[in-house]
């Protein structure tokens, strides 16, 4: 399936006109169901339709070891986490951890590196993420394995609730101990939508709303943009650690499937692993920048769907309680994005993702230990809520968090903690009946 198919998309297209719940603004699509999250935007020329099915082309399809006839699709490896973009984002969906009994995580990931002074420095064995697949001939890294300790509580009101925790470790780790000081990071892949909308958010409006309100103090990730080499915020992953929806896609490709490009030229293999492992490139490199800019642009414009019921009473009243008990001081509801080198379309919109962008301090149950860039083990950028009521339609979970230990949306408030503590604690002063108020909003975005 090259996209969801033309009939669906103009009758998409159609009901765009003051249209209630415009989370993307223009590039809001009214969609449900399991195809959800991989409609482009509007607002696409012909010609950039074109470029969006191309780029939706390459995301799809499995790359393959070299050397191969299939000319530009080689180079896959030698280590690696899935074989295509869609091997994590399934139907540009969001990952979960592995089920019991499963051998390949689906869509989770682990970082790795050592503990030093300042950011975490990359594993002299392993590098800076575990790969659970490989070439034949080459061991993969390890296997993840998970355990969790079950956490109970209770509500003000009475009423118990409980927790899961997970814990990490690495099963037939391939090439040697993982040593004392090593650190894990779960991370899994999320929803792909907005991302161009996210990207044209003014860097000032960001710098601007880095500032301390009710106890709250997000700060911008300020990391390296790999094309123009300047300092500039971090807006996606889960710590805020790529730039641009560019830099976001070519660190996927080499950390994810092994395929190098210009802005990341380098195979993701440790340095103790170069001489134990041999393998053949697939080029230099292997992901050619024609085909970088077109998954690019095919990632910046799947567009977001629309919020549901909007007019609920229920709904309205989850809003106004999410606002009161000060979820908003991080999940902001409102932007207005400036120009946009993606798509014309994607500028001058006001847009509903629920997210400043900025790393908080989340406290000690959520922090794994691992550092990335500036970013320390508790502080996590502020997650887009944009979609998360379509989980379970589009990928069959209903997973939250970076490593989705949620099991649904109310365990996702429940793990708040740091500065969202006061406002985890509101929601547990809550009756039951604004409770699941506050969680039919949730489930409506």
């Amino acid at each position: 399936m090259i996209w969801i198919g033309l009939i669906g998309f103009f009758a998409a297209l159609a009901q765009q006109q003051d249209a209630p719940g415009l989370l993307g603004g223009d590039a809001t699509v009214h969609v449900t169901g399991q195809g959800a999250f991989s409609y482009p935007v509007p607002t696409l020329s012909a010609l950039e339709r074109r470029a969006f099915a191309v780029g939706n082309a390459f995301f799809k399809d499995n790359w393959i070891a070299a050397p191969a006839s299939a000319e530009g699709r080689d180079g896959l490896g030698p280590l690696f986490n899935a074989r295509s973009c869609s091997g994590c984002h399934l139907r540009d969906g969001r990952g979960r951890p592995p089920e019991p009994g499963e051998d390949v995580a689906t869509g989770l990931l682990l970082r790795i590196g050592v503990a030093a002074q300042g950011a975490d420095q990359a594993h002299p064995s392993y590098g800076g993420q575990i790969q659970d697949q490989a070439l034949p001939g080459i061991a993969p890294e390890g296997r993840i394995q998970i355990t969790y300790r079950e956490i109970p509580g209770v509500y003000a009101d009475g009423m118990p609730f409980k927790l899961q925790a997970p814990s990490y470790t690495i099963a037939d780790p391939a090439y040697g101990p993982l040593g004392e000081t090593v650190k894990l990071g779960p991370r899994v892949a999320p929803q792909m939508i907005g991302l161009g909308l996210l990207e044209a958010i003014p860097t000032a409006d960001l710098v601007a709303a880095a500032t301390e309100r009710e106890g709250v103090s997000g700060r911008v990730h300020w990391v390296r943009d790999r094309r123009s080499g300047e300092r500039v915020p971090g807006r996606f992953g889960w710590k805020a650690t790529e730039a641009t929806v560019e830099q976001q896609v070519a660190a996927a490709f080499v950390n994810d499937i092994g395929i190098t490009s210009i802005l990341f030229p380098d195979e993701a293999v440790a340095g103790d692993q170069l001489a134990a492992d041999v393998y053949v490139s697939g080029g230099d490199p292997e992901l050619s920048d024609h085909k970088l800019q077109r998954v690019t642009f095919y990632s910046a414009v799947l567009g977001v769907p629309a919020q549901r019921d909007v007019d609920a009473p229920e709904v309205r009243r989850g809003a106004e309680l999410f606002d009161s008990v000060a979820c908003t001081a991080c999940h902001r509801p409102s932007w207005t994005t400036g120009p946009s080198e993606l798509h014309g379309g994607l500028a001058s919109q006001v847009i509903h993702p629920y997210t400043d962008l900025l790393l908080h301090d989340m406290g000690s149950a959520l922090a794994d230990g691992k550092r990335d860039g500036d970013a320390q083990p508790t502080e996590w950028r502020t997650p887009p809520l944009w979609g998360i009521g379509l989980f379970e339609a589009t990928n069959g979970h209903t997973r939250y968090l970076h490593d989705g230990r949620a099991r649904s949306l109310e365990e996702a408030v429940l793990w708040h903690g740091g500065e969202a503590k006061a406002s985890r604690e509101r929601f547990v002063k809550l009756p039951s009946a604004e409770r699941e108020a506050l969680l039919a909003f949730l489930g409506s975005l």
